[in-house]
């Protein structure tokens, strides 16, 4: 049975959601993004949109690139726009393209006891912030969880990650300092397996993906979870910054080389004004961005919907 991830959390899919909560969800994420909105409504609000001016085009590509959407993806973009031939609304037209360049989120296959999300991504991201919000937030809607704290490097790792599996009310399978990352997701896996848990939520350690050592440690984790559970990881997901814009773009294109990236949760979208590499990770590596991270609370990791990201980001 395939989830999408707003089922899985028990929010954009259900039948019970108010229009007001949908209200309250979209203003968020339109706060969130404000940062980027204006740096490209800077740009454009000079004068009004002519599409037979050829200014006009440059200073929208002008305005996409300030917003870190990235050379080819605006190019693809104006592609677009031109071949509307009908651009009398440039927002609503670039809300319908932007939309359309991030594609469907795709849906996460549930059938599977335990379901195995395996999280990557480097140091500073909000990797381990993430994997314990996402691990509360599938708590509340009634899975059960284990943590596995596969991050065996970085000191204080295990017991930030033990902390939030106490918050979250979920199970934590760990190991001492400097073991086998392996062999922690395989025992998760053992243990969800005997206990009759529903998702494990790996961790790994950050790490630069310039660091060949590491990245080959990453793929070995993979590995022993496919040989230990047919089909798994059922989730790999990059965290990226999106803070750091076109250089999140290359740290997703060599994970994916590595670990064969299934999609990517975006963090820290309220502090960025770099919010358009959504586009250029969807345009570029095919990748969905599945999740966003748009404030500080729990509540604030949400599932990823290009319908409303589109919009809160371009009006």
């Amino acid at each position: 049975m395939a989830r999408s991830w707003g089922e899985f959390l028990g929010e954009s899919d259900a039948p019970d959601e108010s229009p007001e909560q949908a209200a309250g969800i979209f203003t968020r994420l339109r706060d969130s993004l404000g940062k980027t909105r204006r740096a490209m409504t800077d740009q454009l609000a000079a004068a009004a949109f002519d599409p037979a001016d050829d200014e006009a085009w440059e200073r929208l590509e002008e305005a996409l690139i300030a917003a870190d959407v990235g050379v080819p993806t605006t190019a693809e973009l104006v592609r677009r726009l031109e071949a509307r031939g009908d651009v009398v609304e440039l927002s609503q037209a670039l809300v319908d393209e932007a939309a359309a360049v991030l594609g469907e989120p795709g849906r996460l296959d549930v059938s599977n006891r335990p379901t195995i999300i395996l999280v990557v991504g480097v140091n500073g991201t909000g990797k381990t912030t993430t994997i314990g919000k996402l691990a509360s937030r599938l708590s509340e809607h009634g899975h059960s969880v284990i943590m596995a704290a596969a991050d065996t490097f970085r000191a204080a790792a295990e017991e930030q990650l033990e902390i939030w599996a106490e918050r979250a009310g979920a199970d934590f399978v760990g190991s001492e300092r400097g073991g086998d990352p392996a062999a922690v997701a395989y025992d998760a896996i053992e243990a969800a397996t005997a206990r009759g848990r529903e998702v494990v939520i790996v961790d790994t350690a950050g790490r630069l993906h310039t660091q060949t050592n590491l990245m080959e440690e990453l793929a070995k984790i993979r590995r022993v979870i496919e040989r230990r559970l047919a089909g798994a990881p059922h989730e790999t997901l990059l965290v990226i910054d999106a803070t750091t814009g076109q250089n999140g773009l290359q740290q997703a294109r060599l994970f994916a080389e590595a670990v064969d990236v299934s999609g990517v949760a975006l963090t820290k979208l309220d502090g960025s004004a770099k919010g358009g590499v959504a586009l250029a990770i969807a345009h570029e590596l095919g990748l969905p961005v599945k999740l966003v991270g748009v404030g500080e609370g729990i509540e604030d990791l949400r599932p990823f919907d290009p319908d409303d990201f589109a919009r809160a980001l371009l009006t």
